[in-house]
């Protein structure tokens, strides 16, 4: 494990140019609600196969979904359960038995949480959010969701990125998902910034593993979860559990 320092870094423009934020779990409290629709998604759908199964778990969560698009935790998922599905189409209707069916079922699922428990923000997020901006750095929101527009729209910090790659910059640009580092790399290239002059913050091990192939200059692991130790295995270069410690 990469042991951790003993002072973690200030984010500051003599070091660094751009911050890049995940969104679910860094940014904002909808990690929660995620991890509720795939439960809800996966426990029905193993349990329509197989009464016995054993149901999705958090661990489940951590491993095959947290971070990735859609699809891919889905078809990931299913692997880890020897179940092979047909990929389908995204047009596909909720009750299909494909990926994308799978995968709109728990769109729909999510959609109705967002709808009727609303979004919050991590206070220490949005204090190093501000405060990087005040210093001078450029900012995006990296996510793989396609909901991500409407999640910081709802939290009311849509004006504080200068740059956002969504799930739709992935699906359009053909942009491979975490933890391939592209959605990152588009997001430097977009705010016109070497990753070895931004950092990255991320709560998915995924997300963590992506910053640190894209050759990111600072990879933040924020602990949500309990896992610091596979966030530092994942290639984290510090882990903290509120960001508002990074505040330059």
């Amino acid at each position: 494990m990469h042991p951790p320092p003993p002072v973690p870094p200030a984010i500051t423009p003599d070091r660094f140019d751009a911050v890049l934020f995940d969104l679910d779990g860094v940014l904002t409290r909808t990690a929660s609600l995620h991890a509720t629709a795939w439960a809800e998604l996966f426990d029905g759908y193993l349990r329509s196969v197989d009464p016995d199964a054993e149901p999705f778990t958090p661990a489940d969560y951590d491993t095959y979904v947290d971070g990735k698009p859609r699809y891919d935790g889905v078809r990931d998922f299913l692997a880890s359960r020897s179940i092979v599905l047909p990929d389908g189409s995204p047009t596909d209707p909720p009750d299909a038995a494909t990926v994308c069916g799978l995968g709109n079922a728990k769109q729909a699922m999510f959609d109705s949480l967002l709808a009727t428990q609303g979004v919050q923000t991590f206070a220490g997020s949005i204090t190093l959010l501000d405060a990087v901006r005040a210093a001078g750095l450029r900012t995006a929101v990296v996510s793989s969701s396609k909901n991500c527009l409407a999640v910081i729209t709802a939290a009311g910090i849509a004006d504080r990125f200068d740059v956002r790659i969504d799930g739709h910059d992935v699906e359009d640009g053909g942009l491979a998902g975490k933890p391939d580092p592209a959605t990152f790399l588009a997001a430097a290239q977009r705010l016109g910034v070497a990753p070895a002059r931004a950092v990255v913050c991320e709560d998915a091990l995924s997300g963590v593993a992506a910053g640190r192939a894209g050759g990111f200059g600072l990879v933040v692991g924020v602990d949500r979860a309990g896992q610091a130790a596979a966030l530092y295995e994942h290639g984290a270069d510090v882990v903290v559990d509120d960001l508002a410690v990074l505040t330059p």
